[in-house]
């Protein structure tokens, strides 16, 4: 798998997904914004990619580089993943059915039904939402379109490598949220071990810090407010010998710390993150990972579909 996830393929496959995604911007902060010690920091915005996370890529990846039957396609997903397959399927003029279960957020769950798809919802988590899914595909026929443990999809996640070495030629660090890995996975094999690559998970779905203790996939727990998109039961099967390879190590943020990333990114910049696209953010901010003096961390925040539009400063000045 390591042979296929790689530079060329990567390179390739944004040369097939680029007129339908968008290059997402950077932004250069000072910690002094978000009342961290003075260092330059750069956020990769991932949240403004079409339907509100990074996603898009990998789906669009699929049904681009895939033969997709006319029955369609199907995804399970906790809410991300789904709306950008439907978005995808939408651009592409296919069906599509996705499974989420009943812990993906309002705002993910509209999102898939505005873009057109058959939606399901049920099960307590993404394992549910998954053994439904390939259930569906068996009877049906449809193409599935795995929301991580995928060769095309890491590939399209792994343009977000591509686009940042472009934009910020000589990172020192990477930070980028775990939650069954494409997106780590992907952006890893782009770099291949010439940039440090710092997986963030939350305390309570640690997937990737599971395996790398066990040598080799194993279950975890899932759970925390990150859950609808930070915890598969499993970190994936084709993801973790590259992260095993490239990923330099992997940093745990509770809750709280997720919660005060989204704060300081709305109070500092206007960013409305959702629980796991302010994961990274939350290894800084918290304290877990602390850079050195010299370091210019990239951080990627990696997506925005929430409903909480505000937070608790306006709450305040309301009352």
């Amino acid at each position: 798998m390591i042979e296929i996830i790689n530079r060329d393929g990567i390179a390739r496959t944004y040369e097939i997904i680029k007129p339908n995604i968008r290059l997402t911007p950077i932004v250069d902060i000072s910690g002094d914004d978000c009342a961290l010690e003075p260092l330059r920091i750069v956020l990769k915005l991932e949240l403004l990619q079409h339907t509100g996370s990074f996603k898009t890529r990998g789906a669009f990846a699929n049904l681009q580089m895939r033969d997709v039957p006319l029955s369609g396609v199907v995804a399970a997903s906790g809410g991300n993943h789904g709306a950008a397959v439907a978005y995808a399927a939408m651009k592409r003029g296919v069906k599509a059915k996705i499974f989420v279960p009943m812990i993906s957020s309002p705002a993910k769950v509209r999102r898939i039904r505005e873009y057109g798809a058959d939606l399901v919802v049920g099960g307590e988590n993404y394992a549910d939402a998954l053994a439904a899914s390939e259930a569906w595909a068996q009877r049906s026929g449809s193409l599935q379109v795995h929301a991580f443990d995928q060769p095309e999809t890491m590939l399209g996640q792994g343009t977000i490598g591509l686009e940042l070495e472009q934009q910020v030629p000589e990172p020192d660090t990477i930070l980028v949220p775990v939650g069954g890995g494409g997106l780590v996975g992907g952006i890893a094999a782009w770099y291949a071990g010439r940039v440090t690559i710092v997986g963030v998970e939350p305390e309570r779905s640690p997937t990737l810090s599971s395996a790398l203790r066990a040598g080799r996939p194993i279950d975890s727990e899932t759970g925390g407010i990150a859950a609808d998109s930070l915890a598969p039961r499993q970190i994936g099967r084709q993801v973790f010998p590259i992260a095993q390879r490239y990923v330099d190590r992997v940093i745990l943020v509770s809750d709280e710390d997720i919660r005060q990333a989204q704060e300081a990114l709305w109070s500092a910049l206007r960013l409305v993150a959702e629980p796991g696209g302010a994961a990274a953010f939350a290894a800084l901010l918290s304290g877990r990972y602390r850079p050195r003096p010299d370091e210019r961390p990239v951080v990627l925040i990696s997506g925005g579909n929430t409903t909480a539009v505000s937070f608790a400063d306006e709450a305040a000045g309301q009352q």
